[in-house]
């Protein structure tokens, strides 16, 4: 017995050893997906690697986690609705951190990959989704989230009703709403309590939005009985635009967008700034003008104080004012006193 132990210990080190050699060879791959154009980061870009059957997805700061690689080469590539596929073949020996840059190029749905691992907690609207269909403005994004629809009855001057999965949301009762993080519902209101008018955001701003339907979340609020949304706008323009719209019953729109950094200096730094503005008009289809005005003002600067800090620094002003032909009687079209389109009052409106 005793000339055996040797021998028994020598297998128990050796296979301590080899344990040890295994756990060593695990490496972590981290980083950062940022816009080769304006150096801001991009959440949602989908990371994988041919030695690990996982995907990860980059979050708010752009930054992402891959553990337990072997060593030596891992073929990575990292996609992104809207941008070129980013292919490189790394040669692993330690734990890695990088700095991944995507340029934005055109979209191609021929491949479309489905994918178990790493699949989303919530549901998102990328800006993509925005740009494919009209949006005049900023509450017109909410019909994109699927089993929602809404109905307006002032125009454009308050906020719409709402209406998800059975729910009567009223203006905002049973939704959570919320832009950049920022509570849009009102506590209390005498128009209903939970009223969120999103008219303030300028629809070209819009980089995404994030959505989930069901029962009561704790962490999203009281309002969230039906479900919540959450606007994310951009932090960067891709370049200065000027747009002007018109359209019938004197409808007209003007928006603009302004970056005040030059680019060179934005995608070297992570410095961005811009300033962008919103006007628009309309009579609409009433017998009564309805003498619809809304001016949105919105400026946003952003720097990178850190690899996992970034500061955003925003300021926005909204007003709107307008009349509108109110509710009207069948007896009245009936007896002939108004038309279809006609008012009862043509002064009611409001101002916001």
């Amino acid at each position: 017995m005793k000339k055996k132990m040797p021998t028994r210990r020598l297998v128990l080190w050796a296979l301590l050893f080899s344990l040890t050699s295994v756990s060593a060879q695990q490496l972590t791959l981290s980083g950062r997906i940022i816009d080769a154009q304006t150096g801001t980061p991009l959440a949602g870009a989908m990371i994988r690697t041919d030695q690990n059957t996982s995907v990860v997805l980059s979050n708010d700061n752009g930054q992402f986690f891959l553990k337990n690689l072997p060593l030596g080469k891992n073929a990575m590539q990292v996609s992104l609705i809207g941008y070129i596929t980013h292919n490189e073949v790394l040669d692993l020996s330690r734990d890695t951190d990088l700095k991944v840059q995507l340029q934005s190029g055109a979209i191609n749905m021929a491949e479309v990959t489905v994918q178990s691992s790493g699949a989303h907690h919530r549901q998102v609207l990328s800006q993509i989704d925005v740009r494919l269909r009209p949006v005049l403005n900023s509450q017109e994004i909410l019909r994109m989230v699927p089993g929602l629809f809404m109905g307006q009855h002032a125009g454009g001057g308050k906020a719409e009703q709402i209406f998800l999965r059975g729910f009567d949301i009223d203006h905002g009762t049973d939704i959570q709403l919320t832009v950049d993080g920022m509570p849009v519902n009102m506590v209390s209101h005498a128009h209903g309590q939970g009223y969120a008018d999103l008219h303030f955001v300028i629809p070209e701003l819009v980089e995404s939005v994030q959505f989930d339907k069901g029962p009561y979340q704790a962490d999203k609020g009281n309002f969230t009985t039906a479900g919540w949304v959450d606007f994310r706008t951009k932090n960067a323009l891709e370049q200065s635009f000027v747009k002007a719209e018109i359209g019938q019953y004197g409808t007209a729109r003007g928006v603009a967008g302004l970056n005040l950094l030059p680019r060179s200096k934005a995608a070297k730094g992570n410095q961005n700034a811009y300033i962008a503005g919103e006007y628009s008009y309309s009579d609409s289809y009433f017998d009564a003008p309805q003498f619809f005005n809304r001016a949105n003002v919105q400026g946003r600067y952003s720097s990178d104080l850190g690899k996992s800090t970034r500061l955003v620094l925003t300021g926005s002003h909204f007003w709107s004012r307008w009349n509108h032909s109110g509710q009207i009687p069948d007896r009245a079209v009936e007896s002939g006193q108004s038309g279809f389109f006609g008012s009862i009052d043509p002064t009611e409106g409001g101002e916001t």
